[in-house]
């Protein structure tokens, strides 16, 4: 693996070095929103070197000044930007734009001859901030005209890749082909915008340097794990995208696999690379088949539904077929729910239930941990109901934090219990505003730490476990899907799935 000669060995520091970021698809809503606030906010806080050029490539007709200008309308309403900025205008003179047909081969002819002339000798990141149906393109043309050859350590190339990785197993490992026919491994970022937050890193630093959690940090102690990804939204300007992938490949095959493995997996000998995605990829191999598509057995661990009208945050919002751009007759899923479990020394008979919405009445991502209760209920003679147990919830959005939940007296001169909450923010307890994500992903990508991105067989093996879901459902196919009313927290078969086990979900 080439190593970027300003790599600190976690974090890039200010370097001579020249480097080049090129992004296909400069004129989209990716770049508006995330990628260029999140160059900024690198800039400003001194974390990229100075010699950073930026090319922007999409079919717009904008030219250098219009891509600025689209930087500027950026900065204003994603990051805040008001009025003369320094930092800004000086991010504007080192912004470049390449116009042209991203399946033309002369515009990556005409990128070669503008990256020796607007950065030679530089290390090249590409970022395909595009549909998933360019992809194969980009990269091809990259790989024909040489674009993806390292010529030596300052003149690395690196490709980030969006999700989805792929539509099911067979179309990720075409894609993961394609890439490896021009790209090493070592070159290839596939970005999971959720393993950039903050708390999501936290959580290994939480594991694995405190010795007080690792010990317990197994079947003996935890009763079960929740994983919850809920919105408040429906699917707003995504419709033609996410009609035709629905929650089970949106969010659960990536992002919900994800934060799985990261509570599961065992401690990496080494802080390193490949050292955690090694045990992350145990876990994920540890996880038991989902369900067998020939004959639908495990139908009955997943729930999936639709949202129909009803009220989010006051206001009246529409069923899901009757969101424009959406199918009328659709059986698309926008809640899944689903039960999991390990096989492995660590979680044997531990259940993870993991689940996912649009429309549900509170934007939340978190993880609950809950701890198994006291062996002998030593206080049930002064408490009128059971001790509640322990709960460890990991708050990864919007509000990142660690809340611990255990059992405290009372004030008073009689014996009586009541669950209290311990919490961390980071907000309050460190100041300042946490990174975004992208600034987080985008950095690691410019020093090469592949630490926080999907490797190509964690890909694969995610989509072993979920394309058989989807062959069952398309087996057994039903006239209709379950719904539940927006605003609500998801139907009755996603409560009975839980509630069969003794459980319940969690409400916030």
């Amino acid at each position: 693996m080439t190593l970027n000669p300003f790599h600190d060995g976690l974090r890039i520091e200010p370097s001579p070095g020249a480097v080049a970021l090129v992004i296909f698809g400069a004129s989209g809503d990716l770049t508006k929103r995330k990628l260029l606030p999140a160059i900024y906010q690198l800039t400003r806080l001194h974390r990229l070197p100075p010699r950073l050029a930026v090319v922007g490539v999409a079919n717009s007709p904008l030219g250098d000044e219009g891509f600025r200008k689209v930087m500027a309308e950026s900065l204003e309403e994603f990051a805040r930007v008001e009025g003369p900025d320094e930092v800004a205008d000086s991010l504007a003179r080192n912004l470049h734009y390449l116009e042209g047909d991203l399946t033309d081969a002369d515009l990556y002819r005409r990128l070669e001859s503008k990256l020796a002339e607007v950065s030679p000798g530089a290390g090249v990141l590409f970022y395909l901030a595009i549909p998933p149906s360019l992809g194969p393109a980009v990269t091809t043309h990259l790989g024909a005209v040489g674009l993806s050859r390292e010529q030596d350590q300052g003149q690395w190339r690196r490709i980030i890749v969006e999700k989805p990785f792929g539509t099911d197993l067979a179309s990720a490992r075409s894609l993961n082909q394609l890439l490896h026919d021009h790209f090493d491994e070592e070159q290839i970022f596939r970005i999971d915008h959720y393993l950039g937050k903050e708390t999501v890193q936290n959580l290994m630093v939480f594991r694995f340097a405190n010795g007080m959690f690792e010990p317990i940090w197994n079947r003996r102690y935890i009763d079960h794990v929740q994983i919850t990804a809920a919105e408040t939204v429906g699917v707003e300007q995504r419709a033609g995208y996410y009609d035709s992938a629905g929650a089970l490949r949106d969010m659960v095959q990536n992002h919900l696999m994800q934060l799985l493995t990261l509570i599961a997996m065992e401690p990496p000998v080494a802080f390193t690379a490949e050292s955690v995605r090694d045990r992350k990829m145990d876990a994920l191999r540890s996880v038991q088949p989902i369900i067998n598509p020939a004959t639908g057995e495990g139908l009955d661990a997943i729930v999936r539904a639709q949202y129909a009208d009803g009220w989010v945050d006051g206001h009246v919002v529409p069923g899901y077929c009757d969101e424009p751009g959406v199918n009328k007759a659709s059986t698309t899923e926008t809640f899944v729910a689903l039960k999991v479990q390990l096989d492995s020394w660590r979680w044997a008979g531990v259940p993870f239930y993991l689940r996912t919405a649009k429309r549900l009445p509170k934007r939340v991502t978190e993880i609950a941990i809950q701890f198994k209760r006291p062996p002998l209920q030593i206080f049930k003679q002064v408490s009128p109901t059971p001790v509640a147990s322990n709960l460890l919830i990991i708050n990864v959005q919007p509000d990142e934090g660690i809340s611990l939940r255990f059992e405290a007296k009372l004030p008073s001169t009689r014996m009586q219990l009541a669950p209290v909450m311990m919490n961390f923010r980071y907000g309050s307890t460190f100041g300042g505003e946490v990174p975004e994500a992208y600034e987080t992903l985008l950095l690691d990508a410019l020093i090469g730490d592949p630490t926080l991105f999907a490797r190509h067989d964690f890909v694969e093996a995610s989509w072993a476990l979920i394309s058989p879901i989807h062959q069952a459902w398309a087996a057994h196919k039903a006239t209709g899907i379950p719904t539940y009313e927006a605003g609500e927290w998801g139907p009755a078969e996603a409560h009975a799935l839980i509630n069969a086990d003794g459980y319940r979900w969690r409400t916030q």
